[in-house]
């Protein structure tokens, strides 16, 4: 076993693993999902894929992250080379350790290429919000115009970056614990304060047909008949949603349990992790944007749709809800709240901006962590390479038409085969039984032994959902060049990464190649 940095403190952990977790898809793409997929009637499929999919996956990765520490390696393609091998001889291992490594790289550069520019949106709109930039303007005009500003958008990415290099170079303990300690609070009150508020809002406009209560209503009125017509869709969206929303399926969970000790509990911090981040996404990011959009539908609705009644309404609100909504309607509803809108609409994109940091600061440590146990690079050097490697891939996202949304739906479908591959080497191959044995090893909770089960047999089937359909929507796209060179280079350059780490230190046993077996 090798000796590596650690979390300083058990919190802290608890705290960057939920900020690993929450991020933009707490606050933006959870309304979007449940808007677009008839309210109520997403809930439920949403909880069980949680219960059934989200709660398995995530111990799985903790298991793995804790196992692959002890080896000293937190990137995936080492770990899964040293599950695999207890059921294959090691060439075949490395087969597998090769997968997963390349799934990672691409997945933890492409994503975070194009997420630290939305991160840089809300930056952005944090100051235009304390200035009163977007004030007595059009709002979805503004917003183009400062999407068409590549100075101002390098600019507030850059700050973004910047920070995230300091943090992640100081370290685990003293860098990203230290950071999460004072984001993480700091987003709940702030996501405390703005959902007070929206309660409190109630009719804005003096009509009672335009309130929160009535998106309240919306998001928590179980709609059975669309959820009947509309089985299959709903289902797809809320088990992609836990993806997201989880941060599964990235090798970044991994990555932070990889700095937890041989005897760390994994099961209670992986229950934590989760009960954290739905707190955020389901009671928080839940009672925040809908309502808004309900209570104030008739100043952001057109018109000719607003006169077909709510239903229409609501229906206009489920369509266009989304990313863009954020940065077009909703600054259109801090503008009506007048002087009160400057804070509260700070306040909003401050919470997506802090959100967003806490995830991204984990793709990024995935990185860093990766040069400096792979390629000998030193921690502080690494930061800076991993700025300039997300600053050129950033590039195409801020000057190519479609680019972000191309690269966005083949992540959509590597993170579904990666949580698959997840449990294919951490519990098929490293076995079932050394998979519990692992997971209790230390355990603060006795999991009941149902999820054992549960993980071995009905999560790779929950996992097919999202897996063939996202596949079955690209089957349909045709990527454009640029999109297709960025996702083939990174896979490329994440198999050739882990086969020189994994052929470093375990070059010995692969000439060999024997079965490995513990005990």
């Amino acid at each position: 076993m090798e000796q590596r940095e650690k979390w300083a403190t058990k919190i802290g952990l608890i705290l960057a693993m939920a900020g690993n977790a929450i991020g933009l898809g707490n606050f933006v793409r959870f309304p979007t999902q449940v808007a677009g997929n008839g309210g109520g009637a997403f809930m439920v499929p949403y909880f069980l894929a949680l219960f059934l999919l989200g709660i398995p996956v995530m111990w799985v990765e903790w298991v793995q992250g804790r196992y692959g520490g002890k080896y000293g390696h937190g990137t995936l393609g080492p770990t899964f080379y040293l599950m695999a091998r207890e059921s294959v001889k090691p060439r075949t291992a490395l087969i597998f350790g090769l997968i997963g490594g390349a799934l990672a790289f691409a997945t933890t550069t492409l994503l975070n290429s194009y997420y630290l520019h939305l991160i840089g949106w809300s930056a952005a709109y944090s100051w235009f919000s304390i200035t009163g930039a977007y004030f007595g303007k059009n709002t979805a005009e503004f917003f183009s115009q400062y999407l068409s500003n590549h100075g101002q958008v390098f600019l507030f990415w850059g700050i973004t970056v910047v920070l995230l290099g300091i943090a992640v170079g100081q370290g685990v303990s003293k860098g990203i614990e230290r950071w999460v300690k004072v984001m993480m609070p700091l987003l709940y009150v702030f996501a405390i304060i703005l959902v007070i508020y929206v309660f409190a809002l109630g009719s804005p406009l003096g009509d009672p047909k335009w309130s929160t209560l009535k998106g309240f209503e919306f998001i928590w009125s179980p709609n059975w008949t669309y959820l009947k017509e509309n089985l299959w869709s709903v289902m797809l969206a809320a088990s992609g949603q836990i993806f997201f929303t989880l941060s599964l399926g990235m090798g970044i969970i991994q990555n932070y349990a990889s700095y937890l000790g041989p005897k760390d509990d994994v099961a209670l911090s992986g229950l934590a992790t989760v009960s954290l981040n739905e707190f955020a996404e389901v009671v928080l990011g839940g009672s925040i944007a809908v309502p808004l959009a309900v209570a104030y539908a008739p100043k952001i609705v057109p018109a000719d749709v607003l006169a077909k009644g709510s239903d229409a309404a609501l229906q206009w609100i489920s369509e266009n809800f989304g990313l863009g909504f954020s940065y077009t309607s909703l600054p259109n509803i801090f503008v009506q709240m007048g002087a009160a809108g400057r804070f509260f609409g700070a306040l909003w994109f401050l919470l997506l901006w802090f959100a967003g940091f806490t995830s991204a600061i984990a793709m990024y440590n995935y990185l860093t962590a990766l040069l400096e146990e792979d390629l000998g690079i030193p921690r502080k050097t690494g930061t800076w390479v991993v700025f300039v490697i997300y600053f050129l891939l950033g590039i195409p996202v801020v000057y190519i038409s479609g680019y972000l949304d191309q690269v966005d739906a083949w992540i959509s479908f590597q993170l579904a085969l990666l949580a698959l591959f997840d449990i294919i080497v951490g519990v098929w191959l490293f076995k079932p039984d050394n998979f519990w044995k692992e997971l209790h090893e230390g355990a603060l909770i006795n999991v009941p032994e149902i999820y054992k089960w549960i993980t071995v047999i009905v999560a790779p089937i929950f996992i097919a959902l999202p897996l063939f359909g996202t596949a079955k929507s690209l089957i349909g796209t045709t990527l454009q060049w640029p999109a297709r060179i960025a996702i083939l280079a990174m896979l490329t350059i994440g198999a050739i990464e882990t086969y020189y780490a994994i052929k470093k230190k375990y070059g010995e046993e692969l000439e060999k190649n024997e079965v490995i077996i513990k005990v």
